[in-house]
């Protein structure tokens, strides 16, 4: 992999818990099928990110230490961030909350001329970013490319999946997550509830920066506008309780599909994300735990409590030590699509006034969300990057994993490596 700088990738943020798979992730796929491709891990700690490297190579059963170089970097320290990016190719940036912590490092990635890589979920940080250096990394022809994680490639490929395997045009796609967990029970890391404690807690900041980058401007509709299913609903398709996804998901894939509209490309598909709740009293209890802690994020001391007890507040979900290792290895996902529209015979008679005359159901299933599929979405974000990096848009910007990789081998790789995207039900009449 041909390139003037010391290495094609630089993991920033590895002795963080998420940033060690990361680690291990990239050792697999460097002892495996990209065996060329050279790298270096970044942190505050030589100590902790030497200790790092020997945990990955004893776990994937390769000498890493011997072929990784460590490098030292700090957010609080420009220089150090500068002098890693200057070295890189693209920078994994595996440093949370990115509300705190995030814009010094793509602030220096695209001073170098360095492409950026996140994971991720806090959409006011990412359209902040979109905002502030995205005619700059036009201009150097660096891609700044966002959530490339759990958060939110499943949830954006996979409406664009669904909308390339549909004979016709889609109107609007609802995805539904179901989460599961093995016989020990599945826990978050504190860093993640962090985010989303300071992520509701200034939204209306959100609401700001949206109506400054002229992006509250509804895009046009193909046919009847999504119904708003309220805080819950019971799907059939499902068979359970469905609440409104909180994460990232419906503004990364709003994002796409604006940028896709107004490049031509593809007509808007509205799109509602949903989390599948098992059984009705978990329900009940999802929504009580929703408005206490909604309610908690106002105020500076229920921010210090909900930081303070994350296991307390969050009902058991998410915890400062985060999950252990057997319940990562039991934990799975299913994120299934339901799209409707119009066949291509009714838009050839220009009758698609009513409502859509068909639907089409897809899936992306994969293991354990945070710290098994988000490594693997990651790093194979980089190395198609790296690859395929005329496929992408334009000559560099600020982007979402649609936006980005639309045009790309990334969904078969994904499918490679265990994140599977497929057609549950090909298109049908109603």
């Amino acid at each position: 992999m041909a390139t003037a700088k010391k290495y094609d990738v630089v993991v920033f943020g590895a002795s963080g818990f998420t940033g060690q798979y990361v680690v291990e992730e990239l050792g697999r796929v460097t002892s495996e099928e990209e065996r060329g491709l050279t790298w270096a891990v970044a942190g505050r700690s030589e100590e902790k990110l030497n200790k790092v490297l020997e945990k990955a190579g004893a776990t994937i059963g390769a000498d890493l230490k011997d072929v990784v170089d460590v490098l030292i970097a700090d957010v609080e320290k420009e220089e150090t961030l500068n002098d890693m990016a200057a070295q890189a190719q693209v920078v994994l940036n595996c440093v949370g909350p990115y509300r705190f912590y995030g814009e010094p490092v793509v602030k220096a990635c695209v001073k170098n001329k360095t492409h950026h890589i996140d994971i991720c979920g806090e959409p006011q940080f990412l359209e902040s970013m979109q905002f502030k250096y995205d005619e700059e990394a036009k201009k150097k022809g660096v891609y700044v490319l966002q959530c490339c994680g759990f958060d939110s490639v499943p949830a954006d490929l996979g409406v664009l999946y669904t909308v390339k395997n549909f004979p016709g045009r889609i109107n609007s796609v609802e995805s539904y997550l179901n989460l599961s967990a093995g016989p020990e029970g599945a826990v978050g890391h504190y860093a993640t509830w962090q985010s989303a404690i300071h992520g509701l807690a200034n939204a209306e900041e959100l609401k700001k920066l949206r109506k400054d980058m002229g992006t509250k401007k509804p895009l046009p509709k193909s046919g009847p506008k999504l119904e708003n299913r309220g805080p819950a609903h019971w799907s059939e398709m499902m068979q359970k309780w469905c609440v409104p996804f909180p994460g990232a998901d419906a503004s990364v894939v709003r994002r796409t599909q604006r940028f896709l509209y107004n490049n031509g490309e593809n007509f808007p598909v509205q799109f509602g994300a949903y989390f599948c709740v098992p059984v009705f009293r978990y329900l009940v209890l999802l929504m009580v735990a929703g408005v206490v802690f909604g309610v908690m994020t106002k105020f500076s001391w229920g921010r210090w409590l909900l930081s303070k007890y994350p296991r307390l507040f969050s009902l058991g979900y998410f915890s400062h030590e985060g999950p252990t290792q057997k319940q990562i290895e039991g934990a799975s996902f299913t994120m299934q699509f339901i799209g409707s529209g119009y066949s291509n015979a009714v838009l050839e008679d220009g009758d698609y006034d009513g409502p859509p005359n068909m639907t089409i159901a897809t899936q992306v299933e994969g293991p354990e969300a945070g710290y098994v599929t988000t490594p693997i979405v990651m790093v194979q974000a980089a190395i198609t990057l790296l690859r395929e990096m005329k496929k992408l848009p334009a000559k560099g910007g600020v982007m979402t994993p649609g936006t980005a990789f639309k045009d790309t081998s990334l969904v078969e790789r994904l499918s490679d490596r265990g994140v599977i995207f497929s057609v549950t039900a090909p298109a049908a009449s109603n």
